[in-house]
Order: structure tokens, then C-alpha cells, then sequence
């Protein structure tokens, strides 16, 4: 045999699309469906085996493909279209942000997120919140503000998930190379790589720095995979969500510090620092170190400086979800730190103590995320309600309604949700310029006039295409495990578009109860395969690797779909990404959502699934609650009084079958003369009207701007300026009011006794009084208030509260203070009532901040 040399040649763009190279380097593509198709024009076989990547695609691509588009009048004319619009888009000033807040152009917001879900060709994520985090960043590239994403660059990604021949999860850790990837290394300023040094316990770690750009807003994301580190140092970045707490622990002090790093190496000092959830912390550690080292501050004046611009956002509602490592990991990693900045151990362990039941006490990154940041918030009003009742320790004496944390609802970056054909009917219906008005609820009312034919042709085009998505994945899967062809090619078959169609795709995390619908099989099986009014489910996801039940509950499924009664009627499709994604949510009928409430913090893909014309089939979890009406979709298992886990499954389970059979498959199969569910249209229209508006990220990312952004930005401007003096003052009366606490006293005036219930009229008003004692403490820096329960019957309801500010009237001889309130209830009922004073300064933005509370007649 003859022995050969290789030869690679590169193709060259001709200069009539030379700006493909522009666009593949730009996440734009990602959400602009007319870009893609360029890519996709040229050879569309290489197109999805590089999966939708055009970087790697432009590397592929056979040059007789390029010279033959590029003297294609038809393709050089959408070529054309596609760039004007992109310069536009790009150079676009009257912009949300730039009319709403000109002078806050130059006030740049950090936000850091442990991965970002951007597009399947930038594997950096695994599930809902990196993909939150990606439509967080499109989102403020389409307002413009002034935003930039810090993560990491995961070399292994996530992982490819497969599915073998006897029905388990195979986890693959597949090599990217960043040079294939959307993703500009950043250079210094005599252009070379830049590379930034960044303490990890006791040694330093080389960081490269890489840019992703997502419209106008720049994604940085941290390498460690160099050679001039050692071979563990390397694998730093090389999984996301991969190895033991040592590694974890290492991760998020790259991201943290590793990013504050990386912001200053490159000149850019934001006004505001957001952290999607805790895994990012450490950044807020880095700060106080920096204001310590470069302004001599003491370490609570830097911690409070830092505090007061940073933003922390929880997503997890379950306390097992919520990173924490045991003392000696602590002291390994931070020793360096806090010696480095003259505290004591103490000090900063104090930041992150949470005691166990067990009694042991760990370090808590959640914990510490809720001391470190001034602005805090849940992603759903009930995962809100949740976070204040889970974090209550952390202000022991505040009544659980007011700690505080906010929440802002998550929603989803329309224009990557809405599939192309689902735009240009809105483009038809509600006007081209519809992407200006996503967030406008009276702008959508024009859904209600779109034919219903109209709509439903849409609708069953979409999922056409979802169907061959899934033939083609399922083929690939069928193949590999030796599945005979006959037999493919009769499963493959048994996807039809005219049967219901129900999906299940999200990370398979067992409190999400993939296989509950599985619970009766037999009434199952007849749902399935009722001969009029056919069901087929089709079933996607990953659990994390060391997650075995979750990996059980896959293997379950897979199991079931080759049973006979669910064979052709029940598909588990592998390696659940973006790509399947997109399909899925835009193609159901129906999607299924049934996690143990309250355990989802909010959930997305059914906001996706509304945006597509499909109905959601949702227990009363996450953004739910906030968006069914009973009329736009179908709910259960609403706070249901349970005894056990079980016996829930089984009401939940129970409860789907009784709305599949008696509501939602009457619905969807109930046809007029003209072959038409118009009843289920009207459904169809009722969730576009309703999700569209509302649970996108344009309301979401304004909401942060407004509620928690700009807040921030001030009041880190406040607090820097004079040489910090704010952040010194305000530290040394936090420290002074919690010494003399303890003088606080309050008792009730000799006119009311607390054991003698009062009788009022509705509206009928009471005056109390109140001697209160306040030592050393000066009665403008507190609040005397009437803390007023009103106690409700239902346990499903919660406890409504109302605070009245009482007025000093005078000042008494033994140097107490005389207050008085005139209280007048708003509802009639039964109500518990006391007096409290919490500590009151003009940069307190919460009352409750501090934990500080003195109740009456309590003693220390």
C-alpha cells in the first residue's frame, strides 16, 4: 500500500459574502432564523452534522458550495437582507434602555452565571438555568443596556447523553476546541491572549479569557485549560457541573474571582454586580479584598460598599440544592484569603455558618450570596414566598412575609422561542413590527384575529417539522442499539401529526416525576390507544451523572416505550439540547409539567410552549400559578394537604388521567364540519394572548432594571463617594446599633391588656401607646410600629399582615418615649397585634435588613 500525505485546504469566502464570517462570530444568528438559513442554504446536510455551529460550518464547507451562492441572485439578495438588518440592529440608538435611562449608558451591569444556554453550538450549559441566563443576555442585547455576562468555557461541556441498547444513560465527554466555537480569545493591548492569575487556595491558576458576542452584549467566559498549568489545573473548566466539591469549589472561585479579575484586566468597572445564584459568590469576596488593598478600607466598610451594588438571584427551593461545603474545604481555600486581609478565621466563616440539624455546622453559598448582596430576589412570586420561608435564619427575628427578598418572574427571549413559522403569522396578523411590542398585553389582543384555520395550519406545520426531527434522532439511536429496520421504520411511522401529541422534556430530576404518568399503566395504556382519540408522549431530558435515580427514572421510560401497549405510542428521544428543544416546545399539542409543588422555583419551557400555540397541562408550581387563568391551559395539585409523597403522587397522577379523559382529549378531538377543534383554537389563542405578553424576557429584564438594577447603581454610587465615606459611616452605625441593641425595651401602655381581647366595628378605629426605651440609640434611628396578623381559616391561604407607623409623642422622665398609633383594620376577622422597633437610616433599603427587631415585652 502506498504511503499518502494529508492535505487540509481551507476554504476562502468570496467577497460577495465575506460578512458570513461576521455574522457566525455573533449570537445573533441564534435568535434570527433568516441567519441560520443562509448557513443552511449552502449544504444543508453539513449544516446539521455540525450542529447548526456556522464557525465550524465555514471551516467545512466545500468551496464550490460558496462560489456556487455566492453568484445565486436569490441567495445574495436574502444575504443582503440579513446584514442590513443585522447593522441595524447593531447600530440601532433608540433603544429602551438609551430612551428610558440616557445618562445610565456608561453604567455597566456584570452578570455572572455559572453557564449560559445561548445556542446548541455553544455546549456551555445543561438545563433551565443556563438557558434563563443565555435569554437573559439576548434580552439586554435587544434593550441595550449596558450588560456583560461573565462564566466559564467548559472544553467537555455538559455532557452527550446516549441511550444504549439496554435502555441506560451513557454520559460522553466530548472535546470542543474554542478555535471551532463562536468565541474571539480577548487580547491585551500589544495583542496578545490575555491571561489573568487567579488565587485558588493555596496556589494561582492561569486564566485565558474568550469573548462570545450575543448581539451588543459581550459574553466572557474563563479557560483554564492552558499548558502552562498543570494537568489538575487544566480540568478546572473542563466539565460543567463534573467532579468532586474540591473541583466545584475550585470552579466557583474561578468564576467569582476569577472573573472580577478578568473585568479589571480588561478596563471595565461595573456599577452593579448580579449573581444567578450562588455559584458566582466568591466575585464578592475579590471586591472587598480589592477595596481593602486600593483604598485602604476596613473590612465591614468594604463588605457593605460591595453589598450595596450587588444583586443575588435564587433559584433553587429545596435546601439540598444549594451549595455548601464542610469547614476544612473552607479553610483550605480561603486561609490565604482572609490572612491576606487581616481577619480573623471567625470572621469570615460567620458569613456562610448554617448549623444542621445534625447540629454541625457547614459553609453555605447561599447563605453567603444573602449576606454579600443588598438586592436579592426568587424567580417566581410563589419561589419568592418559598425563599423567604427557607432563608428566614438568616433574619431569626423577622416574620418570614418580610425578609427580605423579592422575586422577579422568569420569562423566555421570544424571538429564540417563537419558530419562524409562528413569526411570520404574527408578522401577517399583528403587524412586522411585532418584536417592538412583546411586552405590550393590549398590542397581542390581535392574536384573536387570526383565522382559526389559519392558526391551526400553522400549527400542524410546526409539528410536521418537530416529527421529522424526531425520526431523524430517533433513527440515529435505533441504529446504534441494533434495532432492526423493519422495526424502525415502523416506529418512525407511528409518529403522526394528526394524533395528540404530549411532551416531556426537562433535567430528570426525580422531585420532577418523570414516570408519574406511568403510575396506573393499564388506564394508561387505554388513553394511549383509544382507536378514535389516539395519544402519543414523547419524553427528552438528561440527569446529571451522579444523579442515579434520575438516570432510573430515564431507564424506566425507555424501558416502557418498547412494552407492547406503549411500543409506537411512548418515545424517549436522547440528548435533549437546544436543537430538540426549539422543535418540541414549538410542536406539542400539550406539554406536561408535574414537579412536587413548591419544588420548582419557576420553570421556562412551558412559557416557550405558549408562546408556540401549545397548551400546558401544569401542576400549580413556578410561574403557573402566575399564568393559568382556566382558560389557557389546564393545572393541578394546587397546595394540596398531603400525608405523604405517595399519596400525592397518586392524587397527582389520578389527576391527570381525569383531565386527559374528561377534558383534554374531548377538547383537542372534538371536530366541526370544517375538520376544525375550534374549542381547542380558541385554547390555542387564549395562550398565545396570555403567556406571550408577559412571560418573556423583555418585562423580565426592564423588571431588574428597574427593581433591582438601578437601585443598586445608586446606591453603589452613594456609597463610593468622598472616598467611601458613606460605606464607613454606614458601617460604623450598623456596628453601633448592634451593641447597644439590647437596650431596646418596649411595654404597652397601662390602658390596653394584651390578655383581653379587643371587640371592634369594621372600621371602627383603637388608639395604642406604647412606652418604649432606646438606651443610647436616638429615636431617629429607629421605627415604632403596629405589627397587625389577621388570622385566616383556610391553612391554604397565607396570613395577611399590616404595619402602622406609631408617632412619638413625647419624651417621659426616665428618658423613654411616649409613641401612639390610631389603628383601623381593613377587613373584618380575628387578628393578632403587637409593637415592634426596627432600626431605621436613610440607606436602609429594607427595615428588615439588619435582623434587628425588638417585639414588645421581649427580653434578651
Amino acid at each position: 500500500m502506498q504511503q499518502m500525505g494529508s492535505i487540509r485546504v481551507i476554504p476562502e469566502l468570496p467577497n460577495e459574502i465575506k460578512r458570513l464570517n461576521d455574522l457566525a462570530y455573533n449570537l445573533y444568528f441564534s435568535w434570527t432564523a433568516q441567519a441560520r438559513q443562509l448557513y443552511r442554504t449552502i449544504d444543508p446536510k453539513l449544516w446539521t452534522m455540525v450542529n447548526h455551529n456556522p464557525v465550524k460550518f465555514l471551516r467545512d464547507v466545500q468551496q464550490s458550495d460558496l462560489e456556487r451562492v455566492a453568484n445565486d441572485p436569490v441567495y445574495l439578495s436574502n444575504f443582503k437582507k440579513v446584514m442590513e438588518d443585522f447593522d441595524r440592529y447593531m447600530a440601532k440608538e433608540d433603544t429602551w434602555f438609551n430612551q428610558t435611562y440616557p445618562k445610565l449608558k456608561d453604567k455597566t451591569i456584570a452578570y455572572f452565571s455559572a453557564e449560559f444556554g445561548l445556542h446548541e453550538s455553544l455546549p456551555i450549559y445543561s438545563g433551565g438555568l443556563g438557558v434563563l441566563a443565555g435569554d437573559h443576555l439576548k434580552a439586554a442585547s435587544d434593550l441595550d443596556l449596558p450588560l456583560v455576562g461573565v462564566s466559564l468555557f467548559y472544553h467537555q461541556t455538559y455532557f452527550t447523553q446516549q441511550i444504549d441498547a439496554h435502555h441506560n444513560q451513557i454520559a460522553l465527554y466530548i472535546p470542543y476546541y474554542p478555535e471551532d466555537l463562536p468565541l474571539m480569545p480577548v487580547l491585551t493591548e500589544r495583542g496578545k491572549p490575555l491571561i489573568v492569575k487567579v488565587p485558588v487556595g493555596p496556589r494561582d491558576v492561569n486564566i485565558k479569557v474568550w469573548k462570545a458576542q450575543v448581539g451588543r452584549v459581550p459574553a466572557y467566559l474563563l479557560d483554564s485549560n492552558l499548558p502552562e498549568n498543570p494537568p489538575e489545573d487544566r480540568m478546572l473548566t473542563a466539565r460543567l457541573y463534573g467532579g468532586d466539591q474540591e473541583m466545584r469549589i475550585s470552579q466557583e472561585i474561578v468564576l467569582g474571582m476569577g472573573g472580577v479579575l478578568a473585568l479589571k484586566a480588561m478596563g471595565i468597572d461595573p456599577m452593579a454586580w448580579h449573581m444567578n445564584e450562588g455559584h458566582s459568590v466568591f466575585l464578592a469576596l475579590e471586591r472587598i479584598r480589592s477595596l481593602m488593598k486600593e483604598r485602604g478600607l476596613e473590612f465591614y466598610p468594604a463588605l457593605d460598599a460591595v453589598a450595596a451594588n450587588t444583586i443575588f438571584t435564587t433559584h433553587t427551593p429545596v435546601p439540598a440544592g444549594n451549595d455548601a461545603f464542610p469547614l476544612h474545604f473552607v479553610d483550605k481555600y480561603f486561609q490565604r484569603y482572609w490572612e491576606s486581609i487581616g481577619i480573623r478565621r471567625y470572621q469570615f466563616m460567620e458569613l456562610g455558618a448554617q448549623i444542621q440539624p445534625e447540629g454541625y455546622e457547614i459553609f453555605n453559598l447561599t447563605v453567603l450570596s444573602l449576606k454579600l448582596s443588598k438586592f436579592r430576589n426568587g424567580v417566581s412570586k410563589l419561589h419568592g414566598d418559598v425563599s423567604r420561608e427557607l432563608w428566614k435564619d438568616v433574619w431569626p427575628d423577622i416574620p418570614s412575609q418580610e425578609i427580605p427578598i423579592t422575586h422577579i418572574t422568569n420569562g423566555v427571549h421570544s424571538k429564540t422561542w417563537t419558530v419562524y413559522k409562528f413569526c411570520q403569522l404574527f408578522e401577517t396578523y399583528l403587524g412586522k413590527d411585532w418584536e417592538d411590542h412583546i411586552d405590550e398585553p393590549l398590542y397581542w389582543k390581535g392574536i384573536l384575529s387570526i383565522p382559526d384555520e389559519e392558526l391551526w395550519k400553522t400549527k400542524m406545520e410546526v409539528k410536521q417539522k418537530m416529527l421529522n426531527h424526531l425520526r431523524e434522532r430517533l433513527e440515529v439511536q435505533l441504529l446504534r442499539n441494533k434495532v432492526g429496520t423493519l422495526q424502525i421504520r415502523r416506529m418512525k411511522d407511528m409518529l403522526k401529526p394528526d394524533v395528540l401529541t404530549i411532551g416531556f422534556a426537562r433535567r430528570f430530576a426525580t422531585y420532577k416525576r418523570g414516570t408519574l404518568i406511568f403510575r396506573d399503566r393499564e388506564r394508561l395504556k387505554q388513553i394511549l390507544n383509544d382507536s378514535r382519540r389516539p395519544v402519543q408522549l414523547i419524553f427528552a431530558g438528561k440527569a446529571h451523572p451522579k444523579d442515579t435515580g434520575g438516570q432510573d427514572l430515564i431507564r424506566a421510560i425507555s424501558e416502557l416505550s418498547m412494552e407492547e401497549g406503549f411500543r409506537g405510542k411512548v418515545f424517549f428521544v436522547e440528548n435533549y439540547d437546544m436543537s430538540l428543544a426549539r422543535d418540541l416546545v414549538s410542536g406539542v399539542d400539550v406539554w406536561l409539567n408535574n414537579p412536587r409543588r413548591p419544588q420548582e422555583a419557576s420553570g421556562t419551557s412551558g412559557e416557550k410552549v405558549g408562546m408556540n400555540g401549545g397548551i400546558n397541562l401544569s401542576v400549580l408550581d413556578g410561574w403557573w400559578c402566575e399564568g393559568y387563568n382556566g382558560k389557557n391551559g389546564f393545572a393541578f395539585g394546587d397546595r394540596e394537604d398531603y400525608q405523604s409523597t405517595e399519596e400525592l403522587d397518586t392524587w397527582d397522577s389520578e389527576a391527570i388521567y381525569d383531565i386527559l379523559e374528561n377534558d383534554l382529549i374531548p377538547i383537542y378531538y372534538d371536530r366541526a364540519d370544517d375538520g376544525l377543534p375550534h374549542e381547542w383554537i380558541k385554547m390555542m389563542k387564549n395562550s398565545l394572548l396570555t403567556i406571550s405578553p408577559v412571560f418573556n424576557t423583555y418585562r423580565m429584564v426592564k423588571e431588574y432594571a428597574e427593581k433591582l438594577y438601578l437601585p443598586a447603581i445608586r446606591q453603589g454610587d452613594e456609597f463610593s463617594m468622598e472616598d467611601f465615606m458613606l460605606a464607613k459611616d454606614y458601617s460604623a452605625w450598623c456596628d453601633r446599633l448592634e451593641t447597644q441593641w439590647s437596650q431596646v425595651k418596649i411595654t404597652l401602655d397601662d390602658s390596653i391588656n394584651l390578655n383581653d381581647e379587643i371587640v371592634l366595628k369594621f372600621n371602627e378605629p383603637i388608639k395604642l401607646r406604647a412606652k418604649v426605651e432606646l438606651g443610647e440609640i436616638q429615636p431617629a434611628e429607629v421605627k415604632v410600629q403596629v405589627y397587625l396578623k389577621q388570622e385566616v381559616q383556610d391553612m391554604r391561604q397565607e396570613n395577611r399582615y399590616e404595619v402602622v407607623e406609631m408617632t412619638r409623642k413625647k419624651t417621659q422622665e426616665d428618658n423613654s418615649y411616649l409613641y401612639e398609633a390610631v389603628i383601623t383594620p381593613s377587613n373584618s376577622g380575628n387578628y393578632k397585634y403587637t409593637i415592634r422597633v426596627l432600626p431605621s437610616h436613610k440607606k436602609l433599603f429594607n427595615l428588615a435588613e439588619l435582623g434587628l427587631v425588638r417585639w414588645l415585652n421581649q427580653v434578651e
